[in-house]
C-alpha cells in the first residue's frame, strides 16, 4: 500500500482585514499518497493556485499545516527551506518561465548546477529526461527558437531534474494547443506510472484532468467534492464525463469552471 507523502491539515489563507477579508482557503484538509496523480479543479478565485503556492512555500498559510513526511513546512528556514524548494518539490508553470538567454539544456540543468551536482550526474539526468520527453533536438536551441509544446516539455525536464518528491504543476496545458496539451499529459502520465512520481496539478481543463487518478474540486476556499478514477477498469473518456458532471454541479457548467 502506498505511503502518505503529504498532508494538508485545516489549511486557511486569508487576505485583507475585517470587512475586506478574503478567504482564499478556508479549512481545506486532504492527504496525498506516494505515486498519486492528483488534479485540483475549481472556478476562478476558488483558491486552487493559492493552495499550490502554499505547498510550494511561496505563500505562508494563515492557519493550519502542510506536513511533508510528518514535518510542517512552515517551520522550514534557511538551508532546509532552500533544499525543500530546490529539490523536494518541482514546479511546472503555465507560461514555461524559461530563461531566454539560456539554451534548452542550460535551462534544464540550472537547478542541478545551483545545487553543486557533478557533470556526470547532470549529463545522465538531462539525457534521460530529454529522451523521454522528446526534446533532444531542442537542447541546443534558445526558447525563442522553440514551439510552445517544446518549451513546456523543457520546463517539465527542469522541474523533474532534481528528482523531487512531488511535481507541482500550475495549469501546465493552459498555454498549449490541444495537440501539444495531449502530448504533455501523456508524458506526465507516463512519468507518474513508470517512475511512480507524485504529481499535484491545478487545471481548468477537464481533458487534462481526465489523466489524473483523483480530482479534488475546490469552491470558495473549501473542498467541494472528490472524484477517484475507478482503476483499472474505468477508461479516461468515462472519467472525463464524470468530471464534467461535477463541474456542472458546481454552478454554471463547464464554461464557468476556470
Amino acid at each position: 500500500m502506498n505511503q502518505k507523502l503529504l498532508e494538508v491539515r485545516s489549511l486557511r489563507k486569508y487576505y485583507g482585514r475585517k470587512n475586506n477579508l478574503t478567504k482564499a482557503l478556508d479549512g481545506i484538509s486532504f492527504q496525498i499518497l506516494e505515486g498519486e496523480f492528483i488534479g485540483i479543479m475549481g472556478s476562478s478565485g476558488s483558491g486552487k493556485t493559492t493552495l499550490l503556492n502554499c505547498i510550494a512555500a511561496a505563500a505562508k498559510p494563515t492557519e493550519g499545516a502542510i506536513l511533508l513526511g510528518g514535518e510542517d513546512i512552515a517551520g522550514f528556514k534557511g538551508k532546509k527551506l532552500a533544499d525543500y524548494r530546490g529539490s523536494r518539490i518541482g514546479y511546472l508553470f503555465q507560461n514555461f518561465e524559461l530563461l531566454d538567454n539560456m539554451t534548452g539544456r542550460e535551462n534544464v540543468l540550472l537547478p542541478m548546477a545551483i545545487h553543486g551536482y557533478t557533470s556526470g550526474d547532470i549529463d545522465r539526468r538531462v539525457d534521460a529526461l530529454a529522451q523521454y520527453l522528446e526534446i533532444e533536438d531542442v537542447l541546443k536551441k534558445f526558447p525563442s527558437e522553440m514551439s510552445g509544446g517544446q518549451k513546456q516539455r523543457v520546463a517539465a525536464a527542469r522541474a523533474l531534474i532534481m528528482e523531487p518528491d512531488i511535481l507541482l504543476a500550475d495549469e501546465p496545458t493552459g498555454a498549449l494547443d490541444s495537440r501539444n496539451a495531449k502530448t504533455l499529459m501523456k508524458k506526465l502520465t507516463g512519468i507518474n506510472r513508470d517512475q511512480k512520481k507524485t504529481i499535484l496539478m491545478v487545471t481548468h481543463d477537464p481533458n487534462a484532468a481526465s489523466y489524473c487518478s483523483r480530482i479534488l474540486f475546490i469552491q470558495d476556499g473549501i473542498l467541494f467534492h472528490e472524484l477517484r478514477k475507478r482503476e483499472p477498469e474505468e477508461k479516461r473518456e468515462a472519467f472525463y464525463e464524470r468530471i464534467i458532471a461535477v463541474m456542472a454541479q458546481m454552478g454554471g457548467g463547464s464554461d464557468n469552471v476556470l
